[in-house]
């Protein structure tokens, strides 16, 4: 460690102020370089990602114009029309996804509460990634949004990471989409009208 500071030094030493300031620069912009790169690689992704969301509402508002109108099974897309009544195990996929993605998911996952409307389910959790490469992000991403037709990322907030500049954190919010089980027909009541066999002789 000695030796390649002796070394840095006597460098240091030899170089001109201009050069000096050459190498200050140099410094400087490496790491602003770097993070426009990974915010360019992380724009691009999540504008994929939002393209996929975006089929998916359109799809799920599809289907609830349909049925305003009556028409449930004309003209409604794969993505609905296959869509069934039991909500994907969010911890499992997204460990599944994790694992797919070459790390192992530490991160506590905290579902949300249950949100019904138009005749769709939608369960949501949230978790937190810390010290994640960009490469192993965008892999996870990859995976939530292919792995399921049904699943999706619907907010994401990226932090890099200030005690490794080659890692990112990340906090963000899965949601998987099913369809509200039809309502349970109400059983009928036990028959409350029958002789009394109270009657009296004359």
């Amino acid at each position: 460690m000695s030796a390649i500071t002796d070394r840095a030094r006597d460098f240091w030493d030899r170089i001109s102020p201009r050069e000096r300031r050459l190498v200050l620069v140099a410094g400087i912009a490496a790491p602003i370089v770097l993070a426009i790169w990974l915010g360019l690689a992380i724009h691009d992704g999540l504008d994929a990602m939002e393209q996929r969301n975006e089929h998916t509402r359109k799809a799920l508002a599809a289907l609830a114009d349909l049925r305003a109108r009556g028409q449930t099974h004309a003209q409604v897309d794969d993505v609905v029309a296959t869509m069934g009544t039991q909500p994907l195990s969010l911890e499992t996929y997204l460990n599944t996804a994790a694992k797919e993605a070459h790390f192992d998911l530490k991160s506590t996952i905290t579902p949300h509460q249950e949100q019904r409307k138009n005749g769709f389910v939608t369960n949501s959790s949230s978790l937190t990634l810390d010290k994640l490469t960009i490469s192993e992000l965008r892999d996870f991403l990859q995976r939530i949004e292919s792995n399921s037709k049904y699943v999706a990322v619907t907010r994401l907030e990226l932090r890099r990471d200030f005690h490794d500049k080659d890692k990112v954190n990340a906090t963000l919010e899965v949601s998987t989409y099913s369809k509200e089980p039809p309502a349970k027909a109400e059983g009928s009541g036990s028959g409350s009208g029958g002789s009394d066999g109270s009657g009296k002789g004359s």
